[in-house]
C-alpha cells in the first residue's frame, strides 16, 4: 500500500489530471517527481480518479497481444448509457472512439481461494453486447506523456455506450467477427478479428475474475466488462454521429452534442 510522501505526490498528480479533464484544458505531462513509476502507482491513481465520479459500473480490460498479461481500469457507472445516447458536457474534448465487445455479469463472482473455471465465468455472464468506448484524456498528446501517465489517466476512459444483447452469443466466432465504424455516415474503419487482445475474449473475463479480484473486490451482477478495441482509436468532432456495426454481435450508436 502506498503511504507517506509518495502517496501525497501521486494525489497531486490526480488533482492535475482531474482539473485538466474537468476544464478541458489538457496538460503536456505530469511533473517528473509526481509521475507514476509502477503499475501499483498507476492503479492507485486510476482508482482515486474514478472515485471522484461515483461507483464503478464495470471494468475495461485488454492486452497488447493474446499472450500478454491484461491491463484494466474502472469505468464509472455514471458514464454509461444505452445506444443512441447523446454525449456532451464540459469534459468532452478528445472524442476518441473504440468499437468493442462487452459482457454483462448476471451473477456475482466474489473473491475466493480456488480460481474460477472458464465454465463458471461463462455461466455468470448474462449477455454479450456491441459497445463504443469513448476516450478522453487529460493530456495534449497521450502518446507523448509516457505510458504510465497515460494509463494512470484511467487508460483514457471517457464513456461507455452499449447496444442490445447479441443473440446466442456463445456461438459467436470472434476470429471471423467483423466490424465497421462510421462517423457521420463515412466509413472510418473496417476490420475482422482485429482485437489486439486476441479472439478469446472470455479469457479476459476469467482473468479479471481471478487475478483481478484483489483489486476489484470481485465481479458483481450488473458489472460490465469491455474487452478491448477492434478499431484502434478514431477521433470524432462535436456534433458527430457514430455507429459501430458488428457482423453478428449487433450495432450500437451515439451522438456527440
Amino acid at each position: 500500500m502506498l503511504t507517506g510522501e509518495r502517496k501525497d505526490q501521486l494525489l497531486k498528480s490526480v488533482e492535475l489530471l482531474l482539473q485538466a479533464r474537468r476544464t478541458a484544458k489538457p496538460i503536456a505531462h505530469l511533473p517528473a517527481e509526481w509521475t507514476p513509476a509502477s503499475m501499483e502507482e498507476v492503479y492507485f491513481m486510476q482508482d482515486t480518479i474514478a472515485g471522484h465520479f461515483g461507483e464503478p459500473g464495470g471494468w475495461k480490460i485488454g492486452a497488447p497481444d493474446p499472450q500478454a498479461t491484461p491491463l484494466f481500469a474502472p469505468m464509472p457507472a455514471e458514464w454509461m448509457a444505452g445506444s443512441g445516447a447523446t454525449l456532451g458536457g464540459s469534459m468532452r474534448r478528445f472524442r476518441g472512439l473504440e468499437a468493442e465487445i462487452a459482457f454483462l455479469l448476471g451473477s456475482d463472482l466474489p473473491p475466493r481461494d480456488t480460481p474460477y473455471s472458464r465454465e463458471e465465468v461463462v455461466a455468470a455472464i448474462a449477455s454479450c453486447h456491441p459497445v463504443i468506448e469513448e476516450l478522453e484524456t487529460a493530456f495534449e498528446d497521450p502518446k507523448a506523456c509516457g505510458r504510465f501517465s497515460m494509463m494512470a489517466d484511467m487508460q483514457m476512459h471517457g464513456g461507455f455506450v452499449y447496444g442490445p444483447a447479441a443473440q446466442n452469443w456463445q456461438a459467436l466466432d470472434f476470429a471471423t467477427e467483423s466490424v465497421t465504424l462510421t462517423v457521420d455516415g463515412a466509413v472510418r474503419v473496417q476490420a475482422t478479428g482485429s482485437n489486439t487482445s486476441g479472439t478469446d475474449l472470455v479469457r479476459l473475463v476469467v482473468w479479471l475474475a481471478n487475478e483481478g479480484a484483489s483489486r476489484t473486490g470481485g465481479l458483481k451482477a450488473g458489472d460490465w466488462v469491455t474487452t478491448g478495441s477492434w478499431t484502434g482509436n478514431t477521433l470524432a468532432s462535436a456534433g458527430s454521429r457514430v455507429e459501430a456495426s458488428f457482423s453478428n454481435a449487433g450495432k450500437v450508436s451515439l451522438q456527440f452534442a
